[in-house]
């Protein structure tokens, strides 16, 4: 049988999600772990990569399970081996042809920063610092709009990327604002190399004046990456969650 799990992590500590010869990673710890509780080799297939540093709040990943061991005890069960940044959040069986990474219709990231001359040394566990005294919010919101829709993002990609296509569609993308701190969350079909961190980027650079308010278009237009803003760091962004068909209906054992 398929079975797919939820899992949320904090990526401090690791080097991504996906297993490294000399690094420790997400996939590396969940595997042994699922593999001690179930007694067999675990192979994860994940949604999709995050980088080092990067936080998970509902990645999903599916592994193929001929055992006997409960579909509905195995997140309880695993979660007592894990350490306390990772967890699983739930495990269901999911037909055989559901494939983590290619069943996947759309994926939703977080990123969250903070607009403060100083830096704030709890807060900056969790969310990037902005360092000058304020930005201005409206035109990063109405920068933000152009993100949406079906767009070449080559200008998007980090670079050294070498995806062939680079056209995706995003089917939101929106700003919030509360005190210093500012939350950006977009939503689309897939993403490339870098994608969220140089959009919010180049967000932050309009809103401080670095870029024009047009420079989400321009770079959609001509494809240039140094007419965006730069790449903002790993430990502000969250993979929020993975969607599929409706899988409401599925059994939970």
């Amino acid at each position: 049988m398929r079975v797919l799990i939820t899992v949320e992590y904090y990526g401090k500590n690791y080097a991504g999600w996906q297993r490294q010869k000399n690094a420790l990673a997400v996939q590396q710890v969940l595997e042994e772990k699922l593999g001690l509780i179930l007694q067999t080799k675990v192979v994860l297939v994940a949604s999709g990569r995050t980088d080092r540093g990067v936080h998970a709040l509902r990645q999903k990943a599916h592994f193929d399970y001929e055992g006997f061991f409960p579909v509905k005890k195995m997140a309880y069960a695993v979660n007592t081996t894990l350490p306390d940044d990772i967890r699983v959040l739930e495990a269901i069986e999911v037909p055989s042809d559901l494939h983590a990474q290619y069943s996947a219709k759309r994926k939703t990231y977080l990123y969250k920063m903070y607009v403060s001359r100083t830096l704030h040394p709890v807060k900056n566990l969790l969310s990037a610092q902005i360092s000058y005294d304020d930005v201005d919010f409206d035109k990063m919101q109405e920068a933000c709009k152009d993100l949406i829709g079906t767009h070449d993002f080559a200008a998007f990609a980090a670079t050294g990327s070498h995806v062939k296509n680079t056209v995706r569609t995003v089917f939101d993308a929106s700003l919030r604002r509360e005190g210093e701190d500012i939350e950006f969350e977009i939503t689309g079909n897939g993403f490339l190399y870098n994608m969220v961190r140089i959009a919010v980027g180049t967000l932050v650079w309009i809103g401080i004046g670095k870029l024009p308010v047009t420079a989400v278009q321009d770079m959609l237009l001509t494809g240039d990456r140094k007419k965006g803003g730069k790449t903002l760091p790993p430990h502000g962004l969250y993979l929020k969650d993975v969607f599929y068909e409706d899988l409401s209906s599925l059994p939970l054992e």
